[in-house]
């Protein structure tokens, strides 16, 4: 296995997890959990209005309280964790696939596919990634598919560049040459020889990519130009709850709180807070 110098080296391979990793996976695994089985333990429809409970207190039958139309804040906050990470995380592998395979191909084959690739990349990188996701939320106002594709455009760039670069090292070492002499085809030198000093790079950048990707859906939602009321996402919600902070804080420190706790810990998997 051939070793990338150290400038291509986001992260390196560990052994054992650091006691923030391990909490960054506990935090991140509740998380999931609660988006994954939270709507179905919870069992109220998010969309269901009882406004004779108009911002009503929590209690123990409703953890959450129910917001300003009378809704179970629990459910929502349950189904709007669902589909912002799950939209998250199908733009990052969006993303991350093709964005690898191309900068491999890129690297692979050089000449005019490397730079017809290479121009693709540059021109959508001058193109500010919120800019290009407004863009297309314009054409389709709140619906998912221009958030989806907008962040995966403004995402597979990275994952390009970065495969690319790295790749074109690894591909003129002398272990990919005397597998190439050996008579050993491409799917052997790339198994063997570039995925595993490409993989730790490109799940640091997957990692990074989800965190902007979850900030990104909320920030427009915050802004009123992602998903659209009463569809339950984490920005939304709190751009919808933000005139009653004063009359019930705990109903917009809810989506809050997800939030921040999955960003917290997104950054407690980084290697690199160790080292640092």
């Amino acid at each position: 296995m051939t070793t990338l110098p150290p400038e291509y080296l986001i992260t390196a391979p560990r052994r054992r997890f650091t006691r923030a990793q391990v909490a960054g996976i506990a935090l991140l695994g509740l998380i999931a959990a609660f988006a994954l089985f939270g709507p179905w333990l919870v069992g109220l429809d998010p969309a269901v209005q009882q406004l004779d409970r108009f911002l009503e207190v929590p209690s123990l039958a409703h953890p959450l309280g129910f917001d300003q139309l009378g809704r179970s804040m629990l459910a929502r906050l349950a189904h709007g964790a669902r589909l912002s990470l799950a939209l998250a995380l199908v733009s990052v592998l969006s993303a991350a696939l093709p964005g690898a395979v191309l900068g491999l191909l890129a690297a692979w084959r050089g000449g005019w596919p490397e730079r017809a690739l290479s121009a693709l990349a540059d021109a959508v990188l001058a193109l500010p990634g919120l800019l290009l996701v407004l863009l297309l939320v314009a054409l389709s106002p709140g619906g998912f598919w221009p958030l989806y594709v907008g962040i995966s455009l403004a995402l597979w760039v990275e994952y390009f560049r970065v495969t690319r670069a790295a790749a074109r090292i690894l591909l003129a070492s002398g272990h990919v040459e005397a597998a190439r002499l050996l008579g050993f085809g491409p799917l052997h030198i790339v198994r063997r020889h570039l995925l595993p000093d490409l993989l730790p790079p490109l799940l640091t950048l997957m990692r990074f990519g989800f965190a902007g990707a979850v900030l990104a859906m909320a920030a427009l939602g915050f802004v009123g130009v992602g998903l659209q009321p009463p569809t339950p996402e984490l920005g939304v919600m709190m751009i919808e709850l933000l005139p009653y902070y004063g009359e019930a804080p705990w109903l917009l420190g809810a989506p809050v709180l997800v939030l921040f706790l999955t960003l917290l810990g997104l950054l407690l998997l980084s290697p690199e807070r160790e080292a640092a």
